[in-house]
């Protein structure tokens, strides 16, 4: 394990909510498209504290969504600038919860903070730890060229090149084919 597993799931939701983005997204489209897309992504992901539903949230997580994304793929020293940025904004108060099963973890947030907020947040405290363990290599964008997905490398030895293996074998059957053409 490279991270605690907080900092891994927040770094995977980051990830899964970035692609849902036009041309990240595995359909093309948007995938964020209405509040029911929203909370599918939320509930697979077991996204606790408030959720208003509503197109005003949803308008929120997309701008969040955005931010994220560029925050994503910054060198070390203006990632932790733009993480300062979030918590300073939120005013974070990091302390130890523990809830709906899962043991002790850090939130920055109360649970009844606007859901883009905390999305910000939790993402703002997962990439402390990748900056201070100067892991920053780790955050990824995906090698297909028809792809502009993200992801988090957590193998061990930092290999992983594609965001999913449905991009891996695409890219593998055209250099297939381009070596046998």
């Amino acid at each position: 394990m490279i991270f605690t597993h907080d900092t891994e799931a927040a770094l995977g939701f980051v990830a899964a909510l970035a692609d849902t983005a036009p041309g990240a997204s595995d359909s093309g489209d948007d995938e964020l498209g209405d509040p029911g897309q929203l909370a599918h992504l939320l509930d697979v992901w077991r996204y606790s504290g408030r959720r208003d539903g509503d197109e005003r949230e949803l308008a929120e997580v997309r701008d969040a969504r955005s931010r994220l994304r560029t925050l994503w793929l910054l060198d070390r020293d203006d990632a932790a600038d733009a993480v300062n940025e979030l918590l300073a904004e939120a005013h974070a108060l990091p302390r130890l919860v523990r809830h709906d099963g899962i043991d002790w973890h850090i939130h920055a947030t109360e649970p009844d903070a606007p859901l883009a907020r905390r999305i910000l947040v939790e993402a703002a405290m997962a990439l402390v730890d990748v900056i201070r363990y100067d892991q920053m290599d780790r955050l990824r964008e995906c090698d297909a060229d028809d792809c502009e997905g993200i992801f988090v490398d957590l193998s061990k030895n930092s290999s992983r090149r594609f965001c999913s293996t449905r991009c891996g074998n695409r890219m593998a059957v055209r250099a297939y084919r381009a070596r046998t053409a």
